[in-house]
C-alpha cells in the first residue's frame, strides 16, 4: 500500500472512530425541588447494551430507583389535586406495553427499569450501570428520572419497585 492509501485508511479510521464516539449523549440532571443543576449521565452504546455513567453531586446518599420515563419532560404536573415533581415525564418507558416493573436484564416488565443509582456518603454517584436491552436510539426524547428511595424491582409490596418521589430529571435528546 502506498502512503497515500495508509494516510486515507489512516483517516477514514480515525474519522470512523470519532463518530462512533460523538454518538454518545450526555444528559444534564436537575434537582426537581430547586431547579438547580446537579450533574450529568454519560450514555453510550456497546455490544452489550447502553451504559449510563453518571457524574452527579449533591444527592441523598444511598440507593435510589433509576429509570428511563417515556416522555422527554421534566415539568411538574397536578394530579388529583397534588403537584407531582417531574410528572410531565409520565411513566416508565414500556414500550411491549407489560406494565410491570424489574430488572434490567429480565424480560417481561418495562425496558425502562435500570439498575438503582448508588450515591456515596458524600452525595457523589459516579457508578455506571448497564441497561442490556436498551438501544441509545430508542432512547432519544424521552427522560432519565432519579427517585428518593431505593428499588426492589419489583411491583410487591409497593409499585414500581418503591422507589417513592421524584427527586430529579433529565432529558434525553
Amino acid at each position: 500500500m502506498n502512503k497515500s492509501k495508509a494516510f486515507l485508511f489512516t483517516a477514514l479510521a480515525m474519522g470512523l472512530s470519532h463518530q462512533v464516539l460523538a454518538q454518545d449523549l450526555i444528559v444534564k440532571m436537575t434537582d426537581l425541588q430547586t431547579g438547580n443543576p446537579v450533574g450529568t449521565i454519560e450514555l453510550s452504546q456497546n455490544k452489550y447494551g447502553v451504559v449510563f455513567t453518571p457524574e452527579l453531586t449533591d444527592l441523598t446518599p444511598g440507593m435510589h430507583g433509576f429509570h428511563i420515563h417515556q416522555n422527554g419532560n421534566c415539568d411538574s404536573i397536578e394530579k388529583n389535586g397534588k403537584v407531582v415533581l417531574g410528572g410531565a415525564a409520565g411513566g416508565h418507558y414500556d414500550p411491549e406495553h407489560t406494565t410491570k416493573h424489574g430488572f434490567a436484564w429480565t424480560d417481561g416488565n418495562h425496558k425502562g427499569d435500570l439498575p438503582v443509582l448508588f450515591v456515596s456518603a458524600n452525595g457523589l454517584a459516579t457508578n455506571p450501570v448497564l441497561a442490556p436491552r436498551l438501544t441509545l436510539e430508542e432512547l432519544k426524547g424521552r427522560s432519565i428520572m432519579i427517585h428518593a428511595g431505593g428499588d426492589n424491582h419489583s411491583d410487591m409490596p409497593k409499585a414500581l419497585g418503591g422507589g417513592g418521589s421524584r427527586v430529579a430529571c433529565g432529558v434525553i435528546q
